[in-house]
């Protein structure tokens, strides 16, 4: 499977007389897609994950408002109560028929953690959980986005080697370098965004397959 990327969030003060409060705010700040529309399903669930959700609300077709999400969260508000948002966001990505570029509507993932949810999951996970979407996305694939080349590795199947011929040819390793530093952007951009409207406590950007997913976010858009 691919490996994802993640962001964690800490909220000061986060309890269950602000939660909603700070749900919204966050929704507010999150650059969903506009056709289709950005937020997608939100489930209400309680306890922890391996219960039946609450609530299931279909958001497709409907440009849904954050103070509309919020209306939905309400009646079920507790401290045990998790909010569980999908979302699509606009991020570049390389069509492998076609090998042209185009801004896309990807899967974003929010969860919402009340301070009793899970055996307070929210001290390992944060108050807010989001699944980013595919790694390469921020880190291109095959370490081609390392300094220097540094970390290219051997192709492992067909397509991987098809692909490092296509980036073999400069102009093509430039623009992936530069689509890649704007969906890095966009994602710095968002998280700017969430610390300059709330109360954050800390921010923790990660990926399943970087030892440090941050640094390497940094070594990219560096890279001139």
């Amino acid at each position: 499977m691919p490996n994802r990327a993640y962001a964690n969030i800490w909220i000061h003060n986060f309890d269950e007389s602000n939660l909603l409060s700070h749900f919204g705010q966050f929704l507010a700040t999150v650059p969903v897609s506009t056709e289709p529309v950005g937020f997608t399903e939100l489930l209400v669930r309680a306890v922890d994950s391996t219960e039946t959700p609450l609530q299931e609300y279909d958001l497709r077709g409907q440009a849904s408002s954050p103070a509309e999400i919020v209306e939905l969260a309400t009646p079920d508000l507790s401290a045990d109560v998790c909010y569980e948002l999908s979302a699509r966001w606009d991020l570049w990505i390389r069509d492998y028929e076609t090998a042209k570029w185009k801004k896309n509507a990807e899967r974003l993932s929010i969860f919402c953690y009340g301070p009793e949810y899970d055996n307070r999951v929210w001290t390992e996970s944060g108050h807010f959980m989001i699944d980013l979407g595919l790694e390469h996305l921020f880190t291109g694939h095959a370490g081609l986005l390392t300094p220097g080349n540094q970390g290219v590795t051997e192709p492992k199947h067909p397509d991987e080697a098809r692909f490092l011929m296509w980036m073999s040819q400069p102009q093509n390793l430039r623009d992936y370098q530069e689509k890649t530093r704007e969906n890095i952007q966009k994602l710095m951009a968002w998280m700017q965004a969430v610390e300059q409207t709330m109360p954050v406590q800390r921010v923790r950007l990660w990926s399943e397959g970087e030892e440090n997913f941050e640094a390497r976010l940094d070594e990219i858009l560096a890279v001139r």
